[in-house]
């Protein structure tokens, strides 16, 4: 299995990391707040499989990298750490959303425009994105892994060189891969679309 870090300790980068350890997938966590990492990685669930490392040295060790942030900080993250991220495999779980001032949340993007295509137009030069483990919330990510019958989530990828890679990493979140095309079907599983837990477009 290639080296996983998840990068960002917010409630889903912490379900994932979870998900991951329980079946037993050693993992690098990291966080602009190391000290976030590293109590996470001391917590007896995780059972000495989850490293805490800064950022540049978790992106620097692992093969593929989870960004679970906030999609408006995708941008960012490709920017501070595109050199670090060529050759490395990026899911991204990210959704088209921001807070709105009622303590909700709004799209963050225009009808019709994808997180996954808008974040695959600013890849790092070398890298390879897939969309997955992004369809479910944190609370049903974590609720509905590991089931019998298993609990299907479904994954985007224009390079299908790292097919099999992302279905290992969703498989050892606990849940069923089922592949739906490249990119640009990634709208279909973000919040609104058919594929998404979340059917209805946030306001």
């Amino acid at each position: 299995m290639k080296k996983v870090a998840i990068v960002g300790m917010g409630a889903l980068g912490k379900t994932i990391a979870l998900n991951l350890v329980k079946n037993r997938q050693n993992i690098i966590v990291a966080s602009k707040n190391i000290e976030d990492a590293i109590s996470f990685s001391q917590k007896p669930e995780t059972d000495g499989l989850a490293v805490a490392k800064e950022i540049r040295d978790a992106i620097n060790e692992a093969e593929i990298i989870i960004p679970a942030i906030w999609f408006t900080g995708y941008k960012d993250f490709f920017a501070e750490y595109g050199q670090l991220l060529k050759d490395k495999i990026i899911i991204d779980v990210s959704n088209p959303i921001v807070p709105d001032e009622k303590g909700g949340f709004r799209r963050g993007i225009e009808d019709g425009e994808s997180a996954g295509e808008i974040n695959a137009l600013g890849l790092p030069n070398g890298a390879k994105l897939a969309k997955a483990l992004g369809s479910l919330t944190a609370e049903s990510l974590q609720a509905k892994a590991n089931q019998i019958p298993e609990t299907i989530l479904f994954y985007a990828i224009d390079d299908t060189s790292i097919q099999e890679d992302i279905e290992i990493v969703i498989r050892n979140n606990g849940f069923r891969p089922v592949y739906i095309g490249g990119i640009d079907q990634s709208i279909r599983m973000e919040v609104g679309g058919d594929l998404h837990e979340i059917h209805n477009p946030v306001s």
